[in-house]
């Protein structure tokens, strides 16, 4: 292997001890942090191949969600994970990994997040998953899910829906080629599909708070419609109080949805 090659590890290779428990459904149904129909609407939007891009606060849960969207993949495709530390557990037959790595005391063999989306798009992947976007690579896995790696998905740092979009607009702008913003707003509306996004509430408890489908451009705004949210209601004995809810918005996506083969029901968008 060169000293430029991408540090690649077979799914054969032991976990670390804290990756060996599996992410389960159930146990976040369990403490409230998303309820059934959220479950059957993500569950729709991987096997259908809709772009998601995960996203929250520190200590949100962030890589627990990706993670329990990822072991939605059906076992037959082929996956490329991307990451920078041993952080996905993704638990499937054909998964590749790649991970970043430093460059040496003489500053040489650097791998970048850059270097491994590269790498990955000559790999045949069925699906891209990366662990969490933080620079410029996030331009090339937009692109990617642009021009056939459907079904890609990510995480990253943010503080809001639309704080998403600020945040992909100024790692977009880090690429090396300077881009109009207008152009990295296209490729945005273009490319992601469903955005969903959590919190660590007040009282400790992690949420996905937002469930938000990219509806395309507007002008030369992003247009963003919320599916599903969180609903507080009160604050009693130092618990949140509240419900997780449609919104009433009809998905876009319902049409590819349904194209794929995946029926659901349309009351499940109606508000609780």
């Amino acid at each position: 292997m060169s000293a430029s090659s991408p540090i690649m590890h077979s799914e054969n290779l032991t976990p670390p001890p804290y990756l060996k428990e599996r992410y389960h459904l159930r146990q976040w149904l369990g403490q409230g942090s998303w309820d059934e129909r959220m479950v059957q609407f993500l569950q729709a939007c991987v096997q259908s191949r809709l772009n998601i891009f995960v996203a929250g606060g520190t200590g949100s849960g962030k890589t627990t969600v990706l993670n329990l969207i990822a072991n939605m993949i059906p076992n037959e495709e082929r996956i490329i994970a991307i990451q920078n530390a041993a952080e996905l557990a993704i638990h499937k037959k054909r998964l590749i990994q790649l991970e970043t790595r430093p460059a040496n005391i003489e500053g040489r063999g650097e791998v970048s997040m850059r270097d491994l989306v590269i790498n990955a798009l000559r790999m045949r992947p069925d699906r891209i998953v990366v662990g969490e976007v933080m620079g410029g690579e996030v331009l090339g896995l937009l692109q990617a899910m642009n021009t056939g790696h459907d079904g890609s998905m990510t995480s990253l740092h943010a503080n809001g829906i639309r704080d998403v979009l600020a945040r992909l607009e100024a790692m977009a702008a880090m690429a090396e080629a300077p881009i109009p913003l207008l152009t990295i707003r296209q490729t945005i509306a273009s490319a992601i599909d469903i955005i969903t996004y959590q919190e660590r509430l007040q009282d400790g408890s992690r949420k996905i708070v937002k469930v938000t489908e990219v509806a395309g451009l507007q002008g030369d705004a992003v247009v963003l419609n919320d599916i599903f949210e969180f609903r507080q209601t009160g604050f009693k004995e130092g618990k949140i109080k509240g419900r997780l809810t449609a919104t009433g918005q009809i998905p876009r996506s319902l049409e590819r949805i349904r194209a794929a083969g995946v029926e659901l029901p349309l009351d499940m968008f109606t508000p609780s």
